[in-house]
């Protein structure tokens, strides 16, 4: 493979694609829950078939479907998929991003907006970039790494490999995906339109790492009712409802916070809390490996509403809690040879395979409920959802590679379709 001009593919790509304004709203149900993630899903419609791409799809709720057609005498292989999605999460503003280039870091520490900086004495991963190309935030918004990197791989390796008919390939399928970062699970998603026996999303962090498993995850709305009463007459009257919704969040045990857990650990997170002396919400995402884990969370929740309620007399606390996403990890299983070909597409390029557990989940795992295994695959991000967030551009060019590869293998050994 001509690694320099993949790289350049990916590197220009990416910056063009994190001038979209596509930050998703958690709190909107439509889907996409923004109407900038249309513009960057038209762009690559339009870029796809500029490319020469025959079949491309842009459904009613943004989701876009493409697919490069087989070599000669490999129509009948399963087709093989590749997805990422086009938002980046509200944490940070993602509007007006401006990327810094840098084509040789020389391992010192960069200075960023508002006194904030990328220091590679506490980062021992920017720390190991010395020498090679990334690409940085200027500390006013996020990058977008997450996943504008997994979208320009894939969209890098479908133009490489149209380029190159030499290389042999089934069946290519590329799923970009609206609000992944809302936790909404691919509503709307076409399954039916999807002909992959296999996926992978792009949407990782450092080179070689890969991931088969995610949490089970939860969404709770906790509603808060109170008893309100003029401030001055309130003694034995008046359940603040605002301040029960404060009691509740305290009662999360700070050690199964994300701040307080790493590796299988799960956890509680208030992610939102709004209201008044009368009515409050508060949102919490519930996160657990095992699934009798995140069940038995969820009860614990039910367990502090009643406490709250016996805090405050005349108050009422009601708890929904709706499943986001399972754990991928026994699907992922029950087809071995995703992460098997996946394996020797690393080795094939000399790539360490780094296996890990994703704390959090991606759109795969979703795809993975619905019925087609889909591990996931680094790009090169770092910090996501942050103002000092940042990419390697060898290791996003090397996941572009990880995709050309993986076509290729299948090609040679076409999983069976059931």
């Amino acid at each position: 493979m001509d690694t320099n001009a993949i790289t350049d593919m990916v590197a220009s790509r990416f910056l063009k694609y994190i001038t979209y304004w596509t930050t998703s709203d958690r709190t909107v149900e439509e889907t996409p829950s923004t109407p900038g993630q249309w513009d960057l899903a038209k762009a690559l419609v339009a870029e796809l078939r500029g490319l020469g791409v025959e079949e491309v799809e842009l459904t009613s709720n943004c989701y876009v479907i493409a697919r490069l057609g087989a070599g000669a005498g490999k129509e009948h292989c399963p087709a093989i998929g590749f997805m990422a999605h086009l938002d980046t999460a509200d944490d940070v503003s993602g509007k007006d991003v401006r990327a810094v280039f840098v084509e040789s870091y020389d391992g010192k520490r960069i200075e960023l907006a508002e006194g904030r900086g990328l220091d590679p004495a506490l980062d021992p991963d920017l720390a190991r970039q010395t020498g090679t190309a990334i690409i940085h935030t200027d500390g006013a918004t996020l990058l977008g790494a997450d996943d504008k990197a997994g979208i320009a791989a894939i969209m890098s390796a479908a133009e490489y490999l149209l380029a190159h008919p030499e290389i042999e390939r089934g069946p290519v399928e590329l799923i970009f995906t609206p609000d992944e970062e809302t936790g909404k699970g691919l509503p709307a998603f076409p399954l039916g339109a999807v002909r992959a026996a296999v996926c992978y999303t792009l949407d990782g962090g450092a080179l070689g790492e890969v991931e088969a498993e995610c949490f089970n995850a939860y969404k709770a709305t906790v509603r808060f009712g109170g008893t309100v009463a003029h401030l001055g007459y309130a003694r034995g009257v008046m359940a603040n409802a605002a301040l029960m919704a404060a009691s509740f969040a305290l009662m999360l045990p700070r050690s199964e916070s994300p701040e307080a857990t790493d590796g299988y650990y799960g956890y509680y997170c208030p992610t939102n809390i709004t209201g008044n002396l009368e009515r409050a919400t508060l949102e919490c995402y519930v996160r657990d490996f095992d699934p009798h884990g995140a069940e038995r969370r969820v009860a614990a929740l039910e367990c502090f509403a009643r406490a709250v309620e016996a805090q405050f007399p005349g108050g009422t606390v009601t708890v929904s809690a709706a499943l986001q996403y399972s754990n991928m990890k026994d699907a992922v299983a029950k087809r071995p040879e995703a992460m098997d070909t996946l394996k020797r597409a690393l080795a094939n390029l000399d790539i360490p395979f780094r296996l890990r557990p994703i704390r959090g989940g991606t759109d795969g795992s979703r795809l993975t409920e619905m019925g087609i295994p889909t591990p996931n695959i680094f790009t090169g991000g770092r910090n996501w959802h942050s103002r000092t967030e940042w990419v390697s551009v060898p290791e996003m060019a090397a996941a572009c590679r990880v995709v050309v590869e993986l076509v290729r293998l299948w090609a040679l050994n076409p999983i069976t379709a059931e």
